[in-house]
C-alpha cells in the first residue's frame, strides 16, 4: 500500500513538472475589440430657414469604409429638439412642450442640412388640458399644400363652460361633436392650403409670444 501510493505521488509529480499554469492559454482568446466611436466621424445638423438658430446639435456616424458611405447612412435621420432650443431671444419655456421634428435631406462636408418632419406635443401638457366633466374632441385632417407636400395635422379640442352655467358638466352630444369635426376639417384644409408652404413655416414657428 505504501508503494503503490508513492508510485502515484510521483506519478502526478512527473506529470506537471517543468509546466507553468500561468503560461497556460485558453483556446478561443477573446480579441482585443475597438471601441465604437473611434470609427465614429461628427456631422453638424443645420436647421431649416424658419428657425432662428441654424445648429441645433452634432451627430455621429460610422466613416466610410467601403461601399458603405458615411453620407447615405445620415439621409433621412430624424431629430427630435424643442420649439425653445430653436429660438435666440427666448428664454422662457412656454413654448417647451412642443417638440419640432427635422429629418435630414442632404449632407455637404461636415453639415447635415435638414427640413421640417413635423411637431408633436409632450405627454405632460396634454395631460395637463385633459380634465373631467367636459368632452374631449379629437380629428385629424390630410392637407395637401401649394408646393405639393402633403400635411397630416392632429387637433385636439375641449368643451368648455359658458357664462352664468348653473350644470356642472359640460359634455357635447353625439350630433355636435360631429359637426364640430366638419367644422375643424374646413378650418384647417382652408388655412394650410391658403398659408402654408414649404419655405412659409407654420403660426406656431412664426409668431412671437
Amino acid at each position: 500500500w505504501y508503494q503503490r501510493r508513492v508510485h502515484g505521488i510521483h506519478k502526478k509529480q512527473g506529470m506537471t513538472q517543468g509546466k507553468n499554469p500561468r503560461n497556460f492559454r485558453k483556446k478561443g482568446a477573446k480579441k482585443r475589440t475597438q471601441h465604437p466611436f473611434a470609427r465614429k466621424e461628427w456631422y453638424e445638423v443645420k436647421t431649416p430657414v424658419m428657425f432662428e438658430k441654424r445648429t441645433c446639435g452634432l451627430t455621429p456616424v460610422t466613416r466610410t469604409t467601403g461601399q458603405k458611405i458615411a453620407s447615405d447612412s445620415l439621409k433621412g435621420r430624424v431629430f427630435e429638439t424643442s420649439l425653445t432650443d430653436l429660438k435666440k431671444n427666448d428664454s422662457t419655456a412656454e413654448k417647451a412642450f412642443r417638440k419640432i421634428k427635422l429629418i435630414v435631406e442632404d449632407v455637404e462636408g461636415a453639415s447635415c442640412y435638414t427640413n421640417f418632419h413635423g411637431m408633436e406635443t409632450t405627454r405632460d401638457k396634454l395631460s395637463s388640458l385633459i380634465r373631467k366633466w367636459q368632452t374631449t374632441i379629437e380629428a385629424f385632417v390630410d392637407v395637401k399644400t401649394q408646393d405639393d407636400y402633403f400635411l397630416r395635422v392632429f387637433v385636439i379640442c375641449f368643451t368648455a363652460r359658458m357664462q352664468r352655467q348653473l350644470r356642472a358638466t359640460s359634455y357635447a352630444t353625439a350630433a355636435k361633436i360631429k359637426l364640430i369635426r366638419k367644422r375643424i376639417t374646413e378650418i384647417i384644409m382652408k388655412e394650410v392650403q391658403k398659408k402654408y408652404s414649404q419655405d412659409s413655416p407654420p403660426n406656431f414657428v412664426r409668431r412671437k409670444g
